[in-house]
């Protein structure tokens, strides 16, 4: 394999998956040192990509055009991308999104040699190398296993994301805003997800809040645009909330918080990447593949078979007590 290669990575969406590939983005430059390295990913996804201190181009996607019905607004998306893809010469393109679009996006790239991940028999014909998904790992290690099933050295195991300067910045920014002080403990809460069915309930959020709100800790409850009105009962119990700040600045707030809780959601991954000590409320099904890599332990899952909402406030509360035991263990008692 020549190191001086021009490297294609694809993984559109969602931010969990974004991220479950930063371990295999390391393990890639440990392989290619010399490499140009090129994310493809979706629009939303890109700032994302600013954290990857390995991927020297974002390639950004946006997928929205293609349910906008829009026949020429979708034709042109189409061509500008597949002229780009073409322009870079790419030598190699690994897909680990395994959707028959990147398929067909690495096949059209002109790669020689074009990895991927599949999901059935029907799928993998154009990869050059491609191997069955297996669902029973973590995400990101499966990642990491299909690297080296394409013959890539697998070497200590990384899961590293860089906060841009600026990121830190408004993130310091908000916590002035919010009459927060960033030497005292903080706990952020990010409670909703994308997935009702993975939340769990928003009255628990706040009893855990008053709990360490009692332990004299400074309590913050994040969220995206479309939470703001959900969150308005943490804002009427008297908590700050950051819902609507940009992604990275919400990572920001979490690098300067002292514990992270909530649920199976892409920010709590970008926490452990970060590497905060997380607390991740989460369905039992879920915990092979999408727990806090390398951590399964920092999970709180309820019975076989059972939802989310039926984990007892008290369980989750005794989880973050843990948690910052373990943090006052590992900084010497200094928190």
């Amino acid at each position: 394999m020549n190191p001086l290669e021009n490297i294609l990575l694809i993984r559109l969406k969602s931010i969990g998956d974004v991220l479950f590939t930063l371990p295999a983005v390391h393990i890639i430059r440990e392989n290619f040192p010399q490499a140009r390295l090129h994310f493809l990913v979706s629009r939303e996804n890109a700032p994302l990509l600013r954290g990857f201190s390995e991927i020297d181009e974002v390639i950004p996607l946006d997928r929205e055009v293609y349910f906008s019905k829009n026949l020429k607004a979708i034709c042109g998306t189409t061509i500008r991308l597949m002229r780009r893809l073409r322009q870079r010469s790419f030598s190699r393109v690994i897909d680990f999104q395994g959707y028959g679009e990147t398929e067909l996006l690495a096949w059209w790239s002109g790669a020689h040699t074009r990895w991927g991940c599949v999901y059935n028999w029907s799928r993998g014909w154009l990869y050059t190398r491609g191997f069955r998904r297996n669902d029973k790992i973590h995400a990101a290690d499966w990642n990491l296993s299909l690297l080296q099933q394409c013959g890539l050295r697998i070497s200590e195991t990384r899961n590293v994301f860089i906060l841009p300067a600026d990121a830190l910045a408004g993130a310091q920014n908000v916590f002035t805003a919010c009459q927060l002080d960033v030497a005292r403990p903080t706990l952020f809460i990010q409670p909703l997800t994308s997935s009702p069915q993975k939340n769990w309930p928003l009255e628990h959020f706040l009893a855990l809040a008053q709990h360490w709100r009692a332990h004299d800790w400074q309590v913050l409850f994040g969220g995206g645009p479309s939470d703001r009105a959900a969150l308005e009962p943490a804002r009427i119990a008297g908590f700050p909330v950051s819902a609507g700040v940009p992604l990275l600045v919400t990572a920001g707030l979490m690098k300067l918080s002292t514990l992270v809780v909530g649920c199976d959601t892409g920010l709590l991954h970008l926490a452990v990447a970060l590497g905060k000590r997380v607390v991740m409320i989460m369905g039992s099904k879920a915990l092979g593949r999408t727990h806090p890599f390398g951590h399964p332990d920092w999970a709180v899952t309820p019975l076989p078979g059972q939802p989310v909402a039926t984990i007892q406030i008290p369980a989750v509360i005794e989880a973050s007590e843990q948690a910052l035991m373990a943090l006052n263990l590992n900084s010497g008692g200094s928190q």
